[in-house]
């Protein structure tokens, strides 16, 4: 097939690549793949390759690729009204259907939907958004967040401080002072191979505990959670955690951050991670599934207790000072009511649930027994594979992640994308929420392939 070489060299000559070795990739040594369409769960690139994506792109095409319903609703928009800002009560009818759309959705105690462009932008607006709340309260000392380590919030200052994966810190002078960590809910992780998980959940919830005294109640403002770990490792939390958790938020008066940029509207099988989990969040974090990644949006959902102290605050003070240009860019918005009919429609939510249950479990009938496979994990839409040197020690390899990045790349030589994790030796899976079962059966028996070939 013939291709525009010149394409390629511009690529590397002039394209600053996110998350990318950009050395390696300047000098030609790191792979390049220039993508050119996608229908359904497939992608395809200059080269003709037909891939089955396993990620629907960063875990975000939920409705699949080329869906035209999505596709009109952007070009109807940007004819009739490309841009117009959401300042000082503007609004347009794609910006204000979006918000009840939302709403309608949202699990209950949610007050109003702001709109910025990324996860990363919402979680900045969230955090000052807490701030905000508790200096209207009259606790300016309430200002600390807590995080967990392997939480992934973004890669701004805040937002990057709070993700809790070195990789994201690392000689950026990160994270922020006002952000503190606590342990990872990951099970197959606990420090004690003998812990039960009821055991393992105490003891997470009692480093938590013993976090905040140490730290000083009257100090931390919020705490802020993935319901199941995205990129720190696919890892949904064990029985009693998250009952537990707003326990003693509660108890010390600590508001609850969920971000839902991975699991809202439908990844877990449930429209909001919240329901799937029973959380009773302050503020909500979407992006991704909100206009499955068709145009850039995002948005922080305020509960009702919150609102009614930003409410507050402007009468005190006049306007929030808070705004982003492109705040509820009416393409964008259009793009979201269509995907979300859309969503409705297809019967994505289930979908997501009876398929993505399939997936885990051919995973596990497939893979359970291999040598060097220590975990098979996920909820809904989602799926990993943890690898080990040995399984009685759960050790990993070295270097570190090596050898799920080569399981990865022979996938890909046989037409399926997977993704290695950050910083662990993990596979992860999250597929558009329309895969079938038979592409299901694709994914594991390509996976199982790779595996044999890179470690037998």
């Amino acid at each position: 097939m013939q291709t525009n070489d010149q394409l390629a060299q511009w690529d590397r000559d002039s394209f600053f690549h996110p998350s990318t070795h950009l050395a390696q990739f300047a000098r030609g040594e790191a792979p390049q793949r220039i993508v050119t369409g996608g229908e359904g769960c497939h992608i395809t690139d200059r080269e003709g390759n037909r891939l089955l994506d396993g990620f629907a792109g960063l875990y975000c095409v939920n409705v699949g690729y080329g869906r035209k319903q999505i596709t009109d609703a952007i070009a109807r928009q940007a004819s009739e009204l490309a841009y117009y800002h959401a300042y000082v009560g503007h609004g347009t009818e794609a910006s204000i259907t979006l918000s009840k759309m939302v709403m309608d959705r949202a699990p209950e105690g949610m007050a109003r939907v702001y709109f910025g462009l990324g996860g990363s932008d919402a979680n900045e607006t969230n955090i000052k958004l807490v701030w905000y709340y508790n200096n209207i309260r009259g606790l300016p000392k309430k200002k600390k967040i807590i995080s967990r380590w392997r939480g992934y919030h973004g890669s701004g200052l805040m937002s990057g401080s709070l993700t809790g994966l070195e990789l994201f810190h690392k000689k950026f002078d990160l994270p922020l002072p006002q952000v503190v960590h606590a342990a990872a809910p990951d099970y197959y992780r606990r420090p004690d191979a003998a812990m039960t998980e009821a055991e393992f959940t105490a003891w997470l919830l009692s480093d938590l505990e013993a976090l905040i005294l140490r730290e000083g109640p009257d100090t931390i403002a919020a705490f802020i959670g993935e319901p199941v770990l995205g990129t720190g490792g696919i890892t949904p939390p064990p029985a009693g955690y998250w009952a537990g958790v707003q326990e003693i938020l509660n108890r010390h008066d600590i508001l609850l951050i969920v971000d839902e940029v991975i699991t809202g509207f439908g990844r877990l099988g449930s429209m909001f991670g919240s329901d799937h989990y029973g959380l009773k969040p302050d503020l909500i974090t979407i992006a991704k599934g909100l206009t499955s990644a068709y145009a850039p949006l995002s948005g922080s959902i305020v509960g009702q207790r919150m609102w009614d102290v930003l409410c507050q605050g402007t009468d005190e003070n006049g306007p929030i000072g808070h705004g982003w240009t492109y705040s509820a860019h009416p393409i964008g918005a259009a793009a979201g009511v269509a995907n979300l009919q859309l969503i409705d429609e297809m019967g994505l939510v289930e979908n997501a649930g009876r398929v993505g249950a399939y997936l885990r479990a051919k995973m596990t009938e497939t893979l359970g027994d291999h040598p060097n496979v220590g975990d098979i994990r996920g909820e809904g839409m989602l799926c990993a594979v943890e690898l080990t040197s040995d399984r009685a020690t759960r050790a990993g390899f070295q270097p570190v992640a090596s050898a799920a990045g080569k399981v990865v790349a022979e996938m890909l030589k046989r037409g399926v994308i997977a993704r290695a994790m950050p910083q662990a030796d993990m596979l992860g899976f999250a597929p558009p929420l329309c895969l079938t079962e038979g592409e299901a059966e694709t994914i594991v028996r390509v996976t199982a392939e790779a595996l044999r070939t890179v470690l037998g």
